[in-house]
């Protein structure tokens, strides 16, 4: 069994997975359509980065949240190909969305490529719907911006 935990990006394997989505993306999109977060940026006190490792330790996908006072940016989202089809996608954005919210985010906003058709679904599939550009985005053909309101997660109450 994969597991999810909340780690820094700033680590070996997790550059290589970047990489590795970074040079998926480079066959599909010119560098002027690309919004990827550099090292740094996903190193900052508020964003929330999660990595996926396999049953030996290896890291395997990542995601990360950028917090702002307006929503959470899903940025980073990638599963390695070796990884995929065993819903680890899924589980991450998952663990990614609570995060989120017991850190008070109501919204959850993204922007994808229209040729990442896999995401498109997974994101749709968890209750992501379409909207139009938001933050410093530029309408563009080349992305497509979905969102997602969530639950802020109460504490629990004190059984004392």
């Amino acid at each position: 069994m994969t597991s999810i935990a909340f780690e820094s990006a700033n680590q070996p394997e997790v550059i290589a997975l970047i990489a590795e989505l970074d040079a998926y993306q480079d066959t599909l999109y010119p560098p002027e359509a690309r919004y990827a977060l550099d090292l740094a940026s996903l190193t900052q006190p508020n964003v929330v980065f999660a990595v996926a490792r396999d049953t030996v330790g290896r890291a395997v996908g990542c995601g990360a949240v950028v917090l702002t006072p307006e929503f959470g940016e899903l940025k980073r989202m990638f599963i390695s190909p070796a990884a995929r089809g065993q819903g680890l996608a899924q589980r991450l954005l998952s663990e990614l969305e609570a995060e989120a919210a017991a850190r008070g985010c109501r919204l959850v906003t993204l922007e994808s490529g229209p040729y990442q058709l896999e995401a498109l679904a997974l994101y749709a599939r968890c209750g992501y719907v379409r909207r139009g550009p938001y933050g410093g985005y530029a309408d563009d053909p080349l992305s497509v911006f979905m969102e997602k309101r969530i639950d802020v997660k109460a504490p629990a109450a004190d059984p004392a």
